[in-house]
């Protein structure tokens, strides 16, 4: 699993990285050394998250310890985008929390520092952090799998979802058209716009897939500047 995890961001980051330097040629000139620590963090983060992972994956098909399910019809139909929505909400709970935790300075100086020593951040900084926060991320997933009853299609939707996320958030520059960012839609989805502010101004935006809990909060700073 750990393998796969690694795979996985090798295989976005990169993508989203020659996209990069395709769309924006030179936006990540000059960072190879930031690059280059953003990757090896990354790697790090792959093992953490790889671990709990294995564990789900052995319980759910040596003991059926899990709530993941294979069959289509053991729930309606109606229940699939729901539970979307269920592990993509609980998500973005626990990340915005556990983030804002983290930028207490106690705990900003011991780890999360690592995460924004990426100034700007590149599509290589989606994982790269500080063991003790990829551990806080490494559980959430895994542990909602043993709660919350998933079909395995829409698990791999989830991480998918987290995985294309979490590296478009970190860019640098918006994929996405303006009319969508600044639709109603783009009012409560997070994109790079969105998250861009977090890195440059620290103390706000920090969902990770929903503007939900930063408007509740009023931490929510808007979007950078074109």
């Amino acid at each position: 699993m750990t393998v796969i995890v690694a795979l996985r961001y090798l295989a976005t980051s990169g993508i989203f990285a020659l996209a990069t330097a395709r769309v924006r040629p030179g936006h990540y000139a000059g960072r190879g050394r930031q690059i280059r620590k953003e990757i090896g963090w990354s790697l790090a983060s792959a093992a953490i998250y790889g671990i709990p992972a294995g564990v789900v994956a052995w319980g759910w098909q040596e003991h059926g310890w899990t709530r993941i399910y294979t069959d289509i019809g053991a729930y309606p139909l109606w229940y699939l985008p729901l539970s979307l929505v269920i592990y993509l909400f609980a998500h973005d709970t626990w990340f915005y929390w556990t983030h804002r935790l983290m930028h207490v300075p106690r705990w900003f100086r011991l780890a999360h520092s690592v995460h924004h020593a990426s100034r700007p951040p590149t599509a290589w900084a989606a994982m790269s952090f500080h063991p003790i926060e990829a551990l806080t991320g490494a559980v959430v997933i895994p542990a909602l799998v043993f709660l919350v009853p998933i079909h395995i299609g829409v698990l791999g939707l989830v991480l998918a979802i987290m995985t294309i996320m979490g590296v478009t958030n970190h860019m640098g520059w918006e994929m996405f058209p303006r009319w969508l960012v600044h639709s109603r839609l783009g009012n409560w989805v997070i994109t790079a716009s969105h998250h861009h502010v977090h890195h440059e101004a620290y103390l706000c935006n920090y969902g990770l897939y929903f503007r939900f809990w930063d408007r509740l909060c009023k931490t929510d700073k808007g979007l950078s500047s074109p």
